[in-house]
């Protein structure tokens, strides 16, 4: 497949047509709508490939039985979402961020991740197992998804969690962890994280002796190796020691903006000789740091500019956390307001001025680490509910216009298959069957 190289001008033309944003008469050519065949297609591509996201952060408060996901919550992932937007499956994010490392930080840690384990139980045993299952493995999650149901796959960010006692490593596999990420914004007690390069202080130089040992445990069991977050001495030292492929469960490509978090040439390289896939962010800020930056102060000013004529003082969040309860749901409503006055204004005002990042910058990034490594190493995520989403992808249901933009730059079926879920998958079952090999020579 040959990349192309312009970038789409029709990119907003398409989005409106597919999501009734517009009148087919303002695309219609004498002939009838000329992107009619290219929606068709990718509509058929879309709905026969498995599509995949490997990143979606969760709240537990969300898994119980008042209140979950089988209803249309305001999260970007929900069942309907995934419903309407033919997102057929996710890993959701076991997630607790960086505290102090000592004996009660670990403690704490470890009993919000399990709470975060059964919490994801909960949903796919008791709450909706009609409509969404748990996978282990890849074949559990063509399975799932050929009976029609969602798929939930679980992800350990940060292992902070794990505290100092490897054995829970174990016992995360055995709840249905299948990757994990060593660190997350901070130093843990395994890795240095990339945040460590704004300051230039580094607790371990790359990966701690327990880091190490925790990269042969998790080759051992079958879990990937997440490299997105830790730093990047980190990341090579990963590279010399595992004897399994690795993902980057969420990262894009530092070439084309230059953020700590994205991965370097260096980087991509490296992953492509280890045979790992780098699951390439729809993360606006990741994609390209100025125009999101640009877009948000352009939102900002009307928004600042609306609440000043409705005479309400916007709060910053320590002056809202200092509200009462009372007092932060009247002021609140009052931001609702605020907001839907803005809405139909950003369109028509901001956007011309300012535009948001968008699907095709998001998929730019695609066909950057798609030429430098090849297609086979890589992927799809979102990091929805993390601070994840670009125009055109905000939600889940939005699944759809990414496979339509990959189609419109000339992917194939196959091509996109492997780019929404193959790639993940074959490096599932190749970290699995190195656990295999591992485990027969004990």
């Amino acid at each position: 497949m040959k990349i192309l190289e312009a970038r789409s001008a029709c990119f907003l033309v398409l989005f409106l047509v597919v999501t009734g944003g517009c009148s087919t008469a303002d695309t219609e050519a004498p002939g009838g709508d000329p992107d009619a065949d290219l929606i068709e297609r990718a509509r058929g591509i879309h709905e026969r490939v498995v599509t995949l996201d490997t990143h979606v952060d969760i709240n537990a408060a969300n898994f119980v039985p008042e209140r979950n996901y089988t209803t249309d919550l305001p999260t970007q992932v929900t069942l309907p979402k995934m419903e309407e937007g033919g997102l057929d499956a996710a890993f959701f994010i076991v997630y607790v961020g960086q505290g102090p490392l000592t004996s009660a930080g670990y403690a704490e840690a470890h009993a919000a991740a399990i709470e975060k384990f059964e919490a994801i139980h909960r949903l796919t045993g008791e709450i909706a197992s009609d409509r969404i299952g748990l996978a282990l493995t890849s074949e559990d999650v063509r399975r799932i998804a050929a009976e029609g149901r969602k798929v939930a796959l679980i992800g350990i960010e940060n292992a902070y969690q794990v505290g100092l006692d490897l054995s829970n490593i174990g016992d995360f596999h055995a709840r249905g962890g299948r990757y994990m990420s060593l660190a997350h914004n901070g130093h843990s007690q395994f890795s240095d994280s990339n945040t460590g390069e704004a300051t230039g202080e580094w607790l371990h130089d790359g990966l701690s002796e327990l880091g190490r040992e925790a990269v042969a445990e998790m080759n051992r069991l079958g879990i990937m190796i997440d490299i997105s977050h830790p730093s990047k001495a980190s990341i090579m030292q990963t590279f010399e020691l595992t004897r399994a492929p690795v993902v980057a469960s969420h990262s894009s490509a530092r070439a084309l903006n230059d953020v700590s978090r994205n991965l370097d040439d260096e980087q991509l390289l490296a992953l492509r000789d280890n045979g790992g896939v780098v699951q390439t962010v729809a993360f606006a800020s990741y994609i390209d740091s100025e125009k999101n930056r640009a877009y948000r102060e352009a939102v900002d000013a009307l928004h600042e500019e609306i609440a000043t004529q409705l005479e309400l003082e916007l709060l910053d969040r320590s002056a809202l956390m200092a509200l009462t309860p009372e007092e932060r749901a009247a002021y609140e409503s009052r931001l609702d307001d605020v907001e839907a006055l803005a809405e139909p204004r950003i369109v028509s005002e901001v956007h011309p001025v300012a535009p948001p990042v968008d699907v095709a910058d998001f998929v730019d990034h695609i066909d950057y680490i798609v030429d430098l490594i090849g297609i086979e190493h890589v992927g799809i995520s979102s990091d929805f509910d993390g601070g994840g989403g670009v125009y055109g992808w905000e939600d889940a249901s939005e699944t759809f216009n990414v496979t339509l933009e990959l189609v419109r730059r000339g992917y194939t079926e196959e091509e996109i298959a492997m780019l929404w879920s193959g790639n993940l998958l074959r490096v599932m079952d190749e970290v699995q069957a190195v656990a295999r090999e591992m485990q027969s020579e004990e």
